[in-house]
This record gives structure tokens, sequence and C-alpha cells, in this order.
């Protein structure tokens, strides 16, 4: 094994959880076991009665496109036979999501439900237990919710009971997910394990329904502690993921009003207070045009956004204004500006009027025992002007392991600084990280006119040189003042700021230029110890999507480099 590939994979591996090695170890060599566990028959079931029926807002778009056609990832496909469950000439991804089901609990679903009668008998007659995508723990954790959704919605209830077999399938699927929880994964996919569990075991009656319905609780139990930060913030850092993990929150206080079980009924409010503290995380991380940032693995649609989420904490009863985060105006100043302050997660957004905010990211890479959506974007930013996108991360098209993938979480991709080529946090694969950018101190300073903010990072001091790299933002009136220094040596280092496809890039010299926005307005660049080019590059706002976009690089003269925007 080639030294390089060595030290990545023990820099990796160093961070794991013993239970991560000894369940993977477990899945690998008891394979046959836990193949008859998830293959065990369940006892009698029937369904649970509930104290009403489920409802809740939609968020999602049909995924349904047409008959027996389907879109997903931007990508469409076919459902015309058995075969296509499991397609070759499909990502593994896209047939993940076949397999989810969504269509069940998309917008406007009630107007599709013979069609769906058929879908989920399709499933249940083309997937026999165990066998292709559709049984890997992941999607059976999506699919079981969106089955029981369904199920429990106010067409079943109204008259027509279940079919015996489609419980009985539903049981199935809820004991092949108990034989395969991803204790060795671990973050978003234990949580969605542990929620399906709970789902199936809230629905379902008999003697392993209860047992289901004890370990999902006793996961949710376990990982809200563990994944939701005192801020409000998910451990993962990725706002995409947040609002994912916040939906779910919002369906498992829906399923306690739902099912009026007990054991349910006694966690619900710290569901709600999660759930009120994680909303007002991701207002802080949404910029002026109601999206996400993009820190981490984030793209558009793959979950709701703030005003879905709104939407259905508001029929919860739940009060979507309580702070969440350290907030703080600042006035006397030039302008005034809104700052909040995530310490535990470590994002810093600052709001000014006339639709400005910055999004600044001091934050670690993620959880260290599962960075897999992490980028290596320390020190990155995002800002917006006049309501509009004018420097942003450049998101996400993809999954995979090939090199878009890997080019899409590296630090060139993001609004910071590369020295000698190198990222600040090593990612590697599709979803690894070896040795990662440590964040130092945030300070915060409001003093002759200006909000200033800095941090470090010292994921360059595995370097020969042993950079160090620190950043300051300084915000006053029309103006953002971008300070950039490094200690240590280095050979080459370049700043790096995407433009939004919709903002135009015009340098007249090395340190001189404008961005162009739609509306018209103007920001004057300039530039002191460093010297500018523009690069075509390209901004991945959804899955499958590619929009080509300017990007500003700002090549380091000396250790020291100030790039500044004025819009005065």
């Amino acid at each position: 094994m080639p030294l390089d590939r060595f030290s990545r994979l023990f820099h990796t591996v160093r961070y794991l959880k013993p239970r991560q090695i000894g369940w993977r170890l477990y899945y690998r060599l008891m394979r046959r076991r836990v193949r008859h566990h998830a293959l065990a028959p369940p006892g009698p079931v029937s369904q649970r009665q509930w104290a009403g029926a489920w409802s809740a807002p939609a968020w999602m778009p049909p995924c349904r496109v047409g008959t027996d056609e389907f879109m997903f990832l931007g990508e469409r496909g076919y459902l015309r036979s058995a075969v296509d469950w499991n397609h070759p000439g499909k990502s593994k991804l896209w047939l993940y999501n076949l397999h989810y089901l969504d269509d069940l609990c998309s917008q406007e679903a009630e107007a599709r439900f013979a069609v769906h009668r058929v879908l989920v008998q399709r499933w249940i007659d083309e997937n026999p237990p165990l066998a292709g995508n559709g049984w890997e723990p992941y999607p059976l954790s999506l699919r079981l919710v969106n089955l029981v959704k369904w199920l429990a919605g106010p067409t079943w209830r109204g008259g027509e009971p279940v079919p015996g077999p489609w419980l009985e399938s539903l049981a199935r699927q809820a004991q092949a997910l108990s034989a395969q929880r991803e204790y060795h994964i671990l973050a978003n996919h234990l949580f969605a394990n542990g929620k399906a569990l709970t789902f199936a075991g809230a629905f379902l009656q008999g003697e392993d329904a209860e047992r289901w319905l004890g370990q999902g609780l006793a996961i949710l139990d376990a990982e809200l502690l563990e994944q939701f930060l005192d801020d409000g913030g998910h451990f993962e850092r990725s706002p995409m993921y947040h609002a994912t993990l916040l939906w779910d929150l919002a369906d498992l206080i829906r399923l306690a009003e739902c099912s009026g079980l007990p054991a349910l009924e006694v966690r619900a409010a710290t569901w709600r207070e999660t759930l009120a503290r994680g909303l007002a995380w991701l207002d802080m991380m949404t910029h002026p045009d109601g999206e996400i940032g993009f820190f981490n693995d984030a793209a558009f649609g793959i979950g709701p956004t703030l005003t879905d989420l709104k939407r259905y904490a508001e029929m919860l009863g739940i009060n979507t204004s309580t702070p969440g985060v350290v907030m703080r105006k600042h006035e006397g100043l030039d302008a005034s500006f809104t700052v909040r302050h995530a310490q535990t997660s470590g994002y810093v957004s600052l709001d000014w009027e006339q639709g400005g905010k910055a999004l600044l990211d001091l934050a670690p890479v993620g959880p260290d025992y599962q960075p897999g959506h992490a980028h290596a974007d320390t020190l990155s930013f995002e800002l917006s002007l006049f309501g509009q996108r004018v420097l942003a991360n450049s998101g996400i098209s993809q999954y995979g392991e090939d090199s878009e993938r890997h080019r899409q979480r590296a630090t060139l991709a993001h609004n910071t600084v590369t020295v000698d080529g190198q990222n600040s946090s090593e990612v590697w694969a599709g979803f690894r990280v070896a040795r990662r950018a440590r964040p130092g101190a945030v300070s915060i300073d409001a003093r002759e006119g200006a909000l200033t903010v800095g941090g470090s990072h010292d994921g360059y001091r595995r370097l020969p040189g042993r950079v160090v790299h620190y950043r300051q933002w300084r915000f006053q009136e029309g103006e953002l003042i971008l300070r950039d220094r490094l200690e240590g040596r280095f050979s080459r280092a370049e700043a790096r700021f995407h433009c939004h496809p919709a903002v135009t890039l015009a340098l007249q010299d090395a340190r001189h230029g404008e961005l162009i926005l739609p509306g018209g307005e103007r920001l004057a660049i300039a530039i002191e110890g460093g010297e500018a080019r523009s690069e075509t590059t390209t901004w991945h706002p959804r899955f499958g999507e590619s929009q080509s976009n300017h990007c500003l690089v700002v090549a380091f003269t000396a250790p020291r480099c100030t790039t500044s925007f004025c819009w005065a």
C-alpha cells in the first residue's frame, strides 16, 4: 500500500468509535447470522388503534412524473419491470430514491391514491426479502416511515382495512431493519433507523412491534442528545441534513399526537424544544432568498426549506421565533448589524438592511467519528447583498467516489484559501476525511465604525511549511474587507471567491475589478498583497445540476493578502 494511502487510512480510522469498528466487523464476519435475524418471520401483528388519522404538510414535489416514470436527483428513469428496481444503468443513490416511495407522501398525493396502491403492491411483489437495494437499512428506514404515514392517513382510515399481506410486509421490513441497525455508520443514518422503528412499532401491534418501538425510542433518546448541539445545530454541520432531521423531529411529534401512545407523548416536550432550537439555527443559516447556505454537503431540494419547516412547526403549535443562538444587534456603527454566533457548531451570521447577509464558517468539519458529509471548507463564507446571492460556495451535484465528487468537496470549490494546492482537510473517497482542520478561537469585535470577525485553522500545519491560516472579515458601511494571513512557509497560496452564476466578474487589472449584480448594482474590488485573475467554474445548486459561474482567484504575493468588496 502506498505510504500516502496508508496515512489517509490511518488518520481516518483512528477517529472512529470502537463500536463502529466492532459493528462493522460483526456485519462483515457474521453475515449469515445477520441474514438469519433479518429473515426471521415476525410474529402475529395487527394494526394498532390510533387516536386520529395521520395528517401533516408535504414539502416534496411529486416524484412520479409520468406513467411508470420517476424523477430523482435531476434524472429521469422508468419502472417498467421488476428489474428496474435494481437497474444496473442507474446509480445506487437514484435506486435508493426509487425504493424510498417518497411519492406516497409528496404534494397532492391524495389525488394519486389508486396509482400508489399499485406501486406499493408492485414493491411487495417484486422485492423479495433481502433481495436488492430496497432491503438495505437506509432505504428501509425511509420507506417504512412513508408507508406508515400513508397507511395511517385519512384515506385508509375512512373505512377499508389495510390488507393483511401489507401489514405482514411492513412487519418483515421492520424486522429486517431491526437486524441491520447502522451502528457502524451512526449519525443521521442511525437517527433515520430509530425514527423508522418507532413509526413501525407505533403503527403495528404485537410482541415484535413492542420490541421495534423500544429499539427505535432507545436510539432516538441517545442520538437526540448526541446529534443536536447546544446552539440548535446538527453535529454534521450540513444545513441540508439539518433541515431533514428537523422534519424527522416534526414527524415524531406528530406521531405522538396521532397515535396517542404514552411512550411517545412523554418524549414530545423534548422533541419540541429541540425542534424550536433547530429552527432558529436554520434561520441563521438561510439566505434572504429563503434557501440554505452551502456548507459541507448541501444542495436545494433534498431537504425541506425553512418556510416548509415553519409551516409544519406552526401546525404543531411550536413557537418558530424562539432564539436558539447568541444574538446581538450592534448599533452605533455606520450600519446596524444583527450578529448570531452559534458557538458550539461554529458558524457566525451577520444580517443588515436591504437584504444583506454573510455566513461565516469557523466550524469543525463535523463529528470526528463521522465526517462523511464534510467538505474542506474551513474559513469559507457566503455573501448576499440586496437579497441576491453574490459569493457562494459551489454546492454538490452528486455522491459517489469519482473525481467530480472529490473536486466538489475540495477547498478550491469554496470561498477560502488553498495552500500549495492542498485541501485544508484531507477529504478522500466519497465520504472520508483523514487529517482535518481544527478551527481556532473566534473573535467578534465592534469598534471604529466596523464589525470585525476573526478566526483561524491549522489544517495546513501537516505540510512541510506548517502553515496556519488566519482570516478576518471586517464589515462597515457598504464594504467588506477580507484580510488573510498565512504563518509558515509556502510556495503558492490562492484565495478563491466563487460568484453566483447571475453575477458578472470584470477585472480592470491584477488588483482592481468589479462584480455586477443582476439588478445593476456594482461592487468594486481592490486587492493588496495579491494578484487577481478570473476563472470559469461551476455552481451546483441541486443534484444533477451544474451552472457555469465566475471565480475570482487571488494569488498571494505576500503572506498577508487583503481583498475588499465595496458596494457603497
